[in-house]
This record gives structure tokens, C-alpha cells and sequence, in this order.
């Protein structure tokens, strides 16, 4: 230890989504925390603008906001329920549609602007004392040793903690200077994002319909505007940003077999290319991977934030039993707890969605066949539809205590 190093419980390395979570689940329990940050920017939202990038949240996901007392924040800003999912294949007469009220329930899930999100976290945390920015800053050396870990950043300062917390998304430095494997998986799609308004009500509902480049979603957002991801091959995706305005709103609404009418608004156009990877470690001794760090998957079924929220949620609840039991929270036997917790699910979800993607991305018969008659024998058969849909709203399952309800 030297003079000038600061010493923290925990140390997170990414001031995203996820990671802020994880900040806000343990700062009551008085630990202390430090918040590396890239960015110079502090978190804003625009009322009189729509963010391009979304995030599906599931009610599992909207629990733990609400636990931690977040919700309330996010709701005075902007969300967007959605009530009813309606999904078809567009080579045949495969649909399955899911209604919130056939399990009891006032919604699927809501639509919300990643500003919203990160924002409300954010102020959240300003009531803190315990926690600590370092913004922007980037860490340039990481040593482990057997009783804590120190971080150089990038303009000399030394940190160290008990335990580094990578959650600083899919190119994660902390993963690399772990030396984590991670197995890959190149979807061969880009993600074409914009916000746009249609002829029709979207009705509440979450629309998909799948074509053999890809899906295209509309995510319902409030005054009928819908957020839409157009997941298709890099080519294309190049062809739809370039278009003008009045092309691209055509080439949409065909795309979409007017399901919605004609497009009358559009924002301004994004991409992203869009990669599967899931992490062969969790956890060393000092250091655990969270979120995108760990795992990334097809957004085709709008999973993937909602996994590392999970992810932050098992984690906080893991390392506050650890303290409690005066425990030490970065050794490697309560980090793999958390390992063992969240591992298997979220392997379980990229291996659907690859296979999903797989199975609806092609042009082979037998697979339209097999595909388009899957589809209507599970819209048919209630307690299979009713399963699924409660699975991916995260009603079921080994839930962590911040999704059950339960204060940590």
C-alpha cells in the first residue's frame, strides 16, 4: 500500500446500466464503492425526444427497481407498458400471440429509454456518501494478489479494494486482463434502430415478425410511437441508413407487412452489429464479470439487459450474505456462488436465442415447416404458451430476493 492509494470495499468498473444497479443494491449496506467511468458526460434524458436504444424490461427487472425504490423515478420520466406480444413468420402461417391477462397479469413488461434507465439510477446514487466517482477515468493496470486488488488508471491514480467488479460491457478490459475466455458467436447482423410513428395504434403491444435476414421488432412507446429494431445482414443494414427518409419509411412499412399501416414519422437512423459471447469463467479470486462483461446475446427477444440486472441483483444479495457472515467478499469461494447462480440461466438463454436465430434466419423448407407449425401448436396449447411467457417475464425461476420483493 502506498501513501496516496485509496482503499474501497468494492471496486465497479463500468458506470452503465448494470453496473449502476449493482451500486445502488449494495451503497445502503455501507460499503464502499468506487465508480470508474469512461465517459465525461454525466447521465441525461431528453423529454422531447425518444431515445434510439431501448431496453425491453421484464417485471422481474421492474421488481428490483422497485425494491430498490428506482421505479417511481423511472415512471415519472418515461415508460412504456406493453400489454400484449404478437409474433409471426413471414414465409408461412406460423403466430403465437401472449396476452397479459391470461396469467393475471396488468402487462408483459414496459418499454424504456436507456437514458431513463441510467439517469434514475444515477440520481439515486447521489444520496450516497459511501459511494465514489472517478469520471472519466480509465484503468491502465490491474495486479491481483491473495488480499486485494489495485487499479492504476489512467492519470496515475492507485485504488484498491477487496473485490474489482467488471462491468464494463462486451469488449471488457477487465475481462481481457483476467485472461477470461470467452466463446463467440458472430450473429453476421446489424441492428437498425430508429423511433417511429405509425398509421395505425400499436395497441400496447410488442410486435415481431421473423424473416429469413432477421427479425424486425416495433417496441410500443407512449403516444403511439414505437421504437424499432430491424435485425438483418450487414449489406442491408447499410442500404436502410443510407436511404432517405421517405425510402427507408416504404422499405419499413413493407418489411413489416403493414401491420401497422404506413410509417408517417421517422427519426434519425443507427446501427450496430450484433455478436453472442459468454464468458468461460465468472469469477478469479478478487474480480467477477457482471452483464454484457459476462455474457451477450440476440436481442430477438429483448433478454439481454434484463439477464445483467439479474446478474447485479444475485451478486449484491450474494456479497451482503458474505458480509453479514463475516465473510470475505472477494475470495473465490463466495464468488462462486454467484457463478453457479447465474451461469447456468444465462447459458441456457444464449443457447435459445443462437438456436433461434438458427431456426427462423433461413430459407430451408423443412425448417419453415418445422418452424411455422411449432409456432401454432404452442400458441394452441395454453400452459405451454403460459410457461414460456412467464419464464421470459422472470415470474419463475431461482430469483434472486430484490426480484421476490425481499429487501437484502
Amino acid at each position: 500500500m502506498t501513501d496516496n492509494q485509496q482503499q474501497f470495499d468494492i471496486i465497479i468498473n463500468g458506470g452503465g446500466m448494470v453496473g449502476l444497479l449493482l451500486a445502488n443494491a449494495l451503497a445502503m449496506h455501507k460499503l464502499s464503492i468506487a465508480i470508474i467511468e469512461t465517459g465525461t458526460r454525466q447521465p441525461a434524458w431528453n423529454k422531447d425526444q425518444f431515445d434510439l436504444r431501448v431496453s425491453a424490461i421484464t417485471r422481474a427487472s421492474q421488481q428490483i427497481f422497485t425494491t430498490l425504490g428506482i421505479w417511481q423515478d423511472m415512471a415519472t420520466m418515461r415508460i412504456s407498458p406493453f400489454r400484449e406480444m404478437h409474433v409471426w413468420d413471414s414465409t408461412g402461417d406460423g403466430v403465437i400471440h401472449f396476452d397479459s391477462a391470461e396469467i393475471g397479469q396488468d402487462c408483459l413488461g414496459h418499454i424504456i429509454e436507456n437514458s431513463v434507465i441510467q439517469l434514475a439510477l444515477y440520481q439515486h446514487l447521489q444520496s450516497f456518501d459511501n459511494v465514489y466517482w472517478f469520471q472519466p477515468a480509465s484503468p491502465s493496470e490491474l495486479q491481483l494478489n491473495g488480499e486485494r486488488v489495485v487499479l492504476t488508471l489512467d492519470d496515475e491514480a492507485n485504488i484498491a479494494a477487496k473485490l474489482l467488479v467488471g462491468a464494463d460491457g462486451g469488449q471488457s478490459w477487465v475481462r481481457k486482463q483476467a485472461d477470461i475466455a470467452v466463446r463467440a458467436t458472430d450473429y453476421k447482423q446489424n441492428a437498425v434502430v430508429a423511433t417511429v410513428k405509425t398509421q395505425l395504434f400499436h395497441q400496447e403491444t410488442a410486435w415481431q415478425r421473423f424473416m429469413p435476414t432477421g427479425p424486425l421488432a416495433f417496441l410500443p412507446l407512449t403516444d403511439g410511437y414505437s421504437s424499432i429494431v430491424w435485425s438483418t445482414t450487414p449489406a442491408h443494414a447499410d442500404e436502410l441508413l443510407e436511404m432517405d427518409d421517405g425510402s427507408f419509411k416504404q422499405a419499413l412499412a413493407e418489411g413489416f407487412d403493414y401491420k401497422l399501416g404506413e410509417i408517417i414519422e421517422t427519426s434519425a437512423r443507427a446501427k450496430f452489429p450484433l455478436r453472442g459471447q459468454h464468458a468461460k469463467n465468472y469469477v478469479k479470486e478478487r474480480l467477477v464479470l457482471i452483464g454484457d462483461a459476462a455474457h451477450t446475446i440476440h436481442p430477438l427477444a429483448g433478454q439481454g439487459v434484463n439477464l445483467g440486472f439479474a446478474d447485479a441483483a444475485t451478486l449484491a444479495e450474494v456479497l451482503v450474505d458474505a458480509v453479514r457472515a463475516k465473510q470475505d467478499i472477494g475470495s473465490l469461494k463466495t464468488l462462486r456462488r454467484y457463478e453457479r447462480w447465474r451461469k447456468g440461466d444465462n447459458l441456457a438463454m444464449l443457447t435459445a436465442m443462437t438456436g433461434f436465430k438458427t431456426l427462423f434466419g433461413n430459407n430451408n423448407v423443412a425448417l419453415k415447416s418445422l418452424r411455422n407449425t411449432g409456432l401454432n401448436i404452442a400458441n394452441n396449447l395454453l400452459p405451454v404458451k403460459n410457461t414460456i411467457i412467464r419464464h421470459a417475464m422472470g415470474l419463475d425461476g431461482d430469483l434472486p430476493k430484490l426480484a421476490r420483493r425481499e429487501s437484502l
